[in-house]
This record gives structure tokens, sequence and C-alpha cells, in this order.
């Protein structure tokens, strides 16, 4: 199969649009094709760009590659091993897919000490692409279904609800609910934080805080990048976070969280997307914001050095005669995470977290989020016929149900690639 491979580039840049089909984009960039150089040998690129977005078996992947299943299992777990594709193990079948390079290779790569890779070389490059190119940051983070969310911290939150503070923090929210039910764990290095520390600029926040739940922490222990740990240990690594001043940041969905990160504004490329180039929905937020009363706040400017967001400054008081030369604190609203470490320095008490006006709901699952961020991105096609015969009756009413709640004309331009009469039916129906 892989003899005929003469022309390496055309490898490489094929392999870059089958990335470009996942949820987080990828650009084509001098930059990029200089890291899958690194990573994939020209063979390998073109086994790679053959393979599918979302996992598929290996029995079904053989039979349309026309390879030997052993062969091609032997090849596909070697680039699982490396981080380069993903593999997960269901009742006895492995199942095979490409891995992203944002939210797959550079995490796999990044969360474990490597010998047999150019890592400096490496982290310069994912530097230049991940938190440099404005074409990768753009594409990957300026939506509306971002793939990671703020945890508030629980701690943070007035502990009697009371009339003015009365949204309920549901189970989804709590970072010590998902750890204590999740049914597997797992921890690596902090990527983002590893790339920085082999660029000379890392800082003092600890390496090792990136945790994996659920069939996160499954794919992670089956490429060996992450080790098993207990939901206590992972409750500790949480809670030696937020001594640091970390936020709590994991995947925005409700349901089978598979990550959680603590995450600084020095090295997060999240953050830096924020910060930096003022995509101010790169991160969902929590159900919560800073609020400040001005009476109480001393004015130390803890709040604000601490804020990841730097949604966060020292003003003149609003109360001159009573506080004639104190600052307090002032927060923009629209960059707030909601993430409490605010409200977790403050001493004087000044700083509350209370309920946004409106509910945040993330997706209900992943498939959810992929089908919602298919849809803003109008390439649901892609999704539907990259594997359309497992696509269930209810894969395919949940499509259906988040087409219903997508403005007409931008749900008909979605199904329109598709020309399925099934589909326009569908819709006219549910907009009856």
């Amino acid at each position: 199969m892989m003899g005929h491979v003469v022309n390496s580039e055309r490898e490489y840049r094929l392999l870059q649009q089958q990335m470009d089909h996942f949820m987080t984009t990828v650009p084509p960039s001098p930059v990029l094709t200089e890291i899958l150089k690194i990573l994939f040998t020209p063979e390998e690129a073109h086994l790679a760009r053959q393979l599918p977005t979302r996992p598929m078996s290996l029995t079904t992947l053989a039979t349309r590659l026309n390879m030997d299943p052993t062969a091609l299992e032997d090849k596909l777990s070697n680039l699982a091993l490396r981080g380069l594709v993903v593999d997960v193990n269901v009742k006895n079948e492995r199942y095979f897919a490409l891995a992203p390079v944002l939210g797959g290779v550079f995490e796999f790569v990044m969360m474990r000490v490597r010998d047999n890779l150019p890592i400096p070389e490496l982290a310069k490059l994912f530097d230049q692409y991940i938190k440099k190119n404005k074409d990768f940051i753009y594409s990957a983070f300026d939506t509306d279904f971002p793939f990671a969310r703020t945890f508030v911290r629980e701690e943070a939150l007035p502990s009697e609800p009371t009339e003015k503070n009365s949204t309920e923090i549901l189970d989804w929210e709590r970072v010590s609910k998902i750890i204590e039910t999740s049914s597997n764990l797992s921890l690596g290095l902090c990527a983002c934080r590893h790339n920085n520390h082999h660029l000379g600029k890392a800082c003092s926040a600890p390496l090792e805080t990136c945790i994996s739940i659920n069939g996160g922490a499954d794919a992670m222990l089956q490429m060996q990048i992450s080790k098993k740990i207990t939901a206590k240990d992972a409750m500790k690594i949480v809670e030696e976070c937020k001594s640091q001043h970390l936020a709590q940041i994991g995947d925005n969905v409700q349901q089978q969280v598979t990550y959680l990160c603590n995450c600084c504004s020095c090295c997060c490329s999240l953050l830096n997307a924020i910060r930096t180039y003022n995509i101010k929905h790169a991160i969902k937020t929590s159900n919560w914001i800073m609020s400040v009363n001005n009476e109480q706040c001393k004015g130390c400017g803890k709040c604000s050095q601490v804020c990841p967001v730097n949604a966060i400054d020292m003003e003149n008081s609003p109360r001159p005669e009573r506080m004639p030369t104190q600052k307090t604190a002032r927060l923009d609203e629209t960059v707030c995470l909601g993430c409490g470490v605010c409200a977790t320095v403050c001493k004087s008490g000044a700083i509350t977290m209370k309920p946004r006006p409106q509910r945040v709901l993330p997706p209900e699952t992943a498939f959810d989020r992929m089908v919602q961020r298919a849809i803003e991105r109008g390439n649901l096609s892609d999704l539907v016929m990259e594997n359309p015969e497992k696509l269930s009756y209810r894969a395919f009413a949940r499509i259906l149900a988040l087409l219903e709640k997508t403005a007409p004309g931008k749900a008909l331009l979605a199904i329109k690639p598709l020309q399925s009469l099934f589909f326009q039916q569908a819709i006219k129906i549910l907009r009856s």
C-alpha cells in the first residue's frame, strides 16, 4: 500500500485538509507542515490522512483501506503510542481515529516527557502555530460552541441560597461531583505549561496537573500518555492548583466530561486567545459572575492580579468622600469567566459570586457539541457522510433536535449539501 507514495508534500497537505474537518480547525501553514513532517513520515501521513475524525472499528478500516487487519493494527498502534492517532477498546473491538491538532496531537505529544522527538523544536513550532497564528486562533476559538468551559469554585459560592442568589449549582457544574462519579481518572503533564518549559518561559505552577476523566482517561491510559489516579488523588491535585490561583477549565459538555485542566493565564492557549486576541467566548463561562461591594473593598488589588483574563481593573473609588485615595475593583462583565479565583483571594469579603442574568447551558454531549459546531461552520454534511452507516436513529434524532433550535436560514444552509429529502421534510414539519 505504501510503496507508491512519492509526493510527500502532497501527503502532508492532504493530512492537514483531513485534520481541518475537526471541530477545532487547522488552517494550512508552513509551520503546521513542519510539525507534521517531524511527527509523521510521508508513508504515515498517507495512512493517517485516510483515517476518519471519529473512531471507526479496525475491521471496517481494514476493509476500506484494503489492508490486512493485523498489519493495519500494527501501524495504527504505533501511531497511537506516539499520540498521533486515537485508539479505544469497546467490547473487545479496537477503534481508531485521526487525532486533531488541538485537543489531540499537541496535548498527546506534550503531556509526557519524551526523548525520541526534538521536543524543544516542536515546542517552538507549536507556540508559533497555536498561540501566534491568527488564522488558527480565530478559526479554533471564535465560536459559539467552544470545546472548553469554566468551572466555578464551589467554595466561592454562598453556602445558603437567598432570593438574590438563588441559582442552584448542578452536578455537571461541580468539579467535585464530576470527579467523584467518574468511571476512570488519569493524570498527565499540562501540555501548555510543559511547552512553555521547553521555551524557557514556564511559570512556577506545577506541571503535572492535567486530569483526564471517564472515556478521556480510558484513551490516555490506552495510549500510555498518562497514569491512573484515584478520585482522592484528583481532588488533592485540584486543591493544590487552587492554592496556586489556577482556574479550573474543562470539557464543555454536561454528560461524560473527558478532561479537567488547571490553567494559568501565562501558559494556557485558551486564556491566551481571550487575553491577547480578545476572543471573549473562547471559553464558555460558568453560571456565575463576580460582584464587588465597594464599601467593603480595601483596594488591595489581589483580585486583579489573579484574574486569568484581566477582567478586573483597580479604579478610583466611586465614594471619594469616604475613601479619597483608595482604589476599588471594577469588573468587565463581558470578559469574566465566573471561575471564582478572585473571590477566594479577597480577604475583606468584598467579592462574592452571583448568578448570571441568563443561565449558561453547555451542550449535553460531545456529539451535540460536534453537531452544533458543524452547523455553525456549514459542514454538517462532512459529519453525516464520514461514516453514515454508523449514525443511529438516535443520532439522527439529536441532529434534528439541534437543527430545530438553529436559525431557519442557517439550518437550511447546513442540510443543503446533503441533498436529503428526509432532512428537508423533517425541518419543515418541525417548524410548522
